[in-house]
C-alpha cells in the first residue's frame, strides 16, 4: 500500500471494508467508512507538511479461507519540529472481498517511543 506514502488518503481507504473497524490510541473504536475516513482525512491527512518516514514489518499472519488475522510492528519517525521515534503494534483482521484483501478491523497501540509523552 503505497497510497498513504504519496499522500493519498482518500484512496487509502478503499484497502477498508465499508463495515470495518479502526481504532488509533485513544480515538475509540470507529466503526463504518464515514466513521474512520475522519483519522485518515481529518488527522493523517493534515500532517502532510511534516517530514515523517514510517516502516511496517515482521507480519505474522493466519489466513483461513476468506478470512484472515495478523499483527505487524510500526515505526514511525519524525524530524520536525524535533527527532522522534515512536513504536507500534497493528493488530489486523481482514476479509477477501470480489478477490481482494481489505481490512476489515484495525487497532494500532503505541508500544513504545523517545518521549515519555509519545507513549502510550
Amino acid at each position: 500500500m503505497s497510497c498513504h506514502d504519496n499522500l493519498q488518503f482518500e484512496k487509502a481507504l478503499d484497502f477498508f471494508t465499508d463495515d470495518a473497524e479502526v481504532e488509533v490510541r485513544s480515538s475509540g473504536v470507529m466503526k463504518g467508512r464515514e466513521n474512520y475516513s475522519k483519522i485518515f482525512l481529518g488527522t493523517l491527512a493534515r500532517r502532510k507538511e511534516r517530514h515523517d518516514g514510517h516502516l511496517v514489518g515482521q507480519p505474522v499472519l493466519t489466513i483461513d479461507g476468506d478470512t484472515a488475522r495478523g499483527h505487524w510492528i510500526v515505526y514511525m519517525f519524525f524530524s520536525v519540529p524535533t527527532i522522534e521515534w515512536i513504536q507500534g503494534r497493528h493488530d489486523c483482521e481482514y476479509v477477501k472481498v470480489n478477490g481482494e484483501w481489505k481490512f476489515s478491523k484495525l487497532k494500532f497501540a503505541r508500544t513504545l517511543a523517545s518521549k515519555p509523552e509519545l507513549y502510550p
